[in-house]
């Protein structure tokens, strides 16, 4: 068999020629359709894009994928219907406009106007959009861009509505909690590619606090890297399967993980008891901040196989408000949910009222110090016991 010579032209060159050619991808979109036009349907329902931000290599890896798909699928003799769709809503394309604009908060927007905000971001989400459709007929993704789905089109917003209204009356909708990431000055929840957009790691006070157990002058050694939340505390957490031990140091008892004792204390101690961690579940333990009353039982050990013997010691504090494991802890034992920080991000009562959490860590501190100093604590991650007084 003899195969003719390829050309010689330019790469760039060459793929245009074909793919004019060919008439385009979009007419060869249409005839696979056309030509299964009785055939059975495979359903396809594209991801949009946000097409305010530039067209990335991760964007055209996605394209890809989704493409071999529908393209097998068509293969096998299926009809398969696929339009584009832009994703007009969502945090990036407001952060942006508030970027141009120079706001710095929901006031500044509000006192914009909403109408006049809304407008800015219509105009904004089609900033990239020909580079998105360039990009894409030059990869050969078969799919329709002529007639997208636009997610601010009111024509899309009603039929989410319409399948919202549906699933309510089948009875498919229920009130509960998810811990998410959260955007205090946005006042919004966070999707993990927001977070993404700009995560940083900062500097965190760790602490180690005493909770004392209930009619014992015992402590149990509780390790948090987030103070701010042991005003909300309703629970303590041990690994099940790991072994704890009551030691003595100088004049006072303490319950923590056996592992962990040499690197909490420099100085020498007294193994009293030793026991697993489920031995210690249901164990009660006074409130630390009593800024709030609870309904339910709470302020007793619970037990999860989270709970690690690498930092700390051994024993964790549960606020389930606040963190994924907490949440799961406290749903599974039905501990009280307790919330007191507003959308502002900041404490809408206690002792910490109208101050933002990230501020307050410093301050619980400072509590443990002033109003409960005859508590022991550990800041930075030191590993050696002060009376703080």
């Amino acid at each position: 068999m003899k195969f003719e010579k390829l050309s010689e032209g330019k790469v760039s060159v060459v793929e245009k020629q074909i793919s004019k050619k060919w008439g385009g991808v979009y007419d060869i979109l249409n005839k696979t359709i056309d030509y299964r036009k009785d055939a059975p349907k495979f359903v396809f329902y594209d991801g949009p894009a946000t097409a305010n931000g530039f067209p990335g290599l991760h964007h055209m890896m996605a394209k890809f994928l989704k493409d071999s798909f529908c393209k097998y699928q068509t293969m096998k003799g299926h009809k398969v219907l696929r339009k584009v769709g832009w994703d007009t809503h969502g945090l990036p394309v407001e952060l942006q406009v508030e970027k141009e604009l120079g706001f710095s908060g929901k006031k500044d927007i509000e006192k914009y106007g909403i109408e006049a905000f809304n407008k800015e971001c219509r105009n904004i989400v089609w900033k990239n959009e020909e580079a998105f459709t360039r990009l894409t007929e030059e990869m050969g993704q078969f799919i329709d861009l002529k007639n997208p789905y636009v997610t601010y089109d009111n024509n899309y917003i009603e039929t989410e509505w319409w399948i919202l209204q549906k699933f309510f009356e089948e009875g498919l909708f229920y009130e509960g909690s998810k811990i998410l990431p959260y955007c205090p000055r946005c006042g919004t929840g966070l999707a993990s590619h927001e977070v993404a957009q700009g995560y940083e790691d900062m500097a965190a006070n760790t602490v180690i606090v005493p909770f004392k157990k209930k009619d014992e002058d015992c402590y149990f050694l509780v390790w948090t890297t987030t103070p701010w939340t042991l005003s909300s505390n309703v629970a303590l957490c041990v690994n099940p399967n790991e072994k704890y031990a009551k030691v003595k140091s100088k004049d006072n008892t303490f319950i923590l993980a056996e592992k962990l004792v040499t690197k909490v204390f420099d100085t020498e101690t007294e193994v009293l008891e030793e026991y697993l961690g489920k031995d210690l579940e249901y164990t009660e333990y006074e409130q630390l901040i009593p800024d709030y009353k609870l309904d339910g039982k709470a302020f007793f050990v619970t037990c999860a196989d989270y709970v690690t013997m690498e930092d700390g010691t051994g024993i964790v504090h549960i606020a389930p408000a606040f963190g994924e494991d907490d949440a799961q802890v406290g749903k599974q034992y039905k501990l009280p949910y307790l919330n007191p920080v507003g959308e502002d991000g900041k404490y809408k009562e206690g002792t910490w009222k109208g101050m933002l959490v990230f501020d307050a860590d410093l301050e619980v501190i400072k509590y443990l110090k002033d109003v409960i100093h005859h508590l022991f604590i550990i800041l930075n991650q030191v590993s050696i016991l002060k009376l703080l007084s």
